[in-house]
């Protein structure tokens, strides 16, 4: 019992000896300091304007290009198939990305060359910049509206909105988007009813064949979806919808 109280004490009496350090911690301060120059507070609003860019990207890329037309006409592919989770939703959204960016380079192109560059070499202030990126987008929402007929979106919602537009090419900017996304969504519909046919199709000769041969029990999807895959893949089916995807822009 000594022995263990010796031991005790030696250990209380030793241990400041061998305590390690504290390891000091960094210290974190937040200042908001008046602009020194007028160059900085530029800069700040640079910043500013880069993260809201940055949050409304999935809107932008929604609302501007031809992913909503892309990302409809697969996810019909996909129900038609009858497939459920096959492609994943993440291998769909990632193809409709990269065939997004394939159509879209001429335009990316063109408002790099004419709103990004003059601005970033101080050729162009950032009014400048919006208005020519605006515009080259305008051209390609006009195009797509106008190959496709779908001008009469154009003036129902700027008869809903009260304003007087004569033309595709003078209706505003919200009118043209909303008119714009308004026909991507119906020709991703029309596009996703063709592709529907040939399933149904299927769907209906296999039921047909089960029921005269009195199989009631067994479900007709079932039965069928081994041959719409087998033949979607033997027609080379994907392929044919990326084609046809792609030649449907006027890109």
């Amino acid at each position: 019992m000594r022995k263990f109280f010796v031991i005790i004490f030696l250990v209380f009496l030793l241990s400041p000896f061998f305590a390690q350090e504290e390891v000091p911690l960094p210290g974190i301060s937040i200042q908001v300091n008046p602009a020194q120059q007028p160059r900085d507070l530029v800069a700040t609003l640079e910043i500013l304007f880069v993260l809201t860019i940055l949050t409304l990207a999935p809107s932008i890329l929604i609302l501007f290009t031809s992913f909503t037309r892309i990302i409809i006409v697969f996810s019909f592919v996909r129900n038609a198939l009858g497939t459920r989770q096959v492609p994943p939703n993440q291998v769909l959204i990632g193809l409709a990305l990269v065939l997004t960016f394939f159509i879209m380079q001429p335009t990316w192109n063109e408002i790099n060359s004419t709103a990004l560059q003059p601005y970033m070499d101080g050729k162009a202030t950032y009014q400048e910049f919006f208005s020519n990126t605006m515009g080259i987008v305008r051209k390609f929402m006009i195009n797509e509206i106008t190959i496709h007929h779908n001008e009469d979106n154009v003036f129902v919602l700027a008869n809903a909105l009260k304003q007087d537009v004569k033309s595709v090419e003078s209706a505003s900017d919200a009118v043209l988007i909303s008119a714009f996304v308004l026909g991507e969504v119906e020709i991703g519909f029309k596009m996703g009813i063709l592709l529907y046919i040939p399933f149904i199709i299927i769907d209906m000769v296999v039921a047909s064949i089960l029921l005269s041969l009195g199989m009631i029990m067994i479900p007709p999807v079932l039965v069928s979806l081994p041959f719409k895959i087998l033949i979607f893949v033997l027609a080379n089916g994907w392929e044919s919808v990326i084609v046809s995807l792609v030649k449907s822009f006027s890109q």
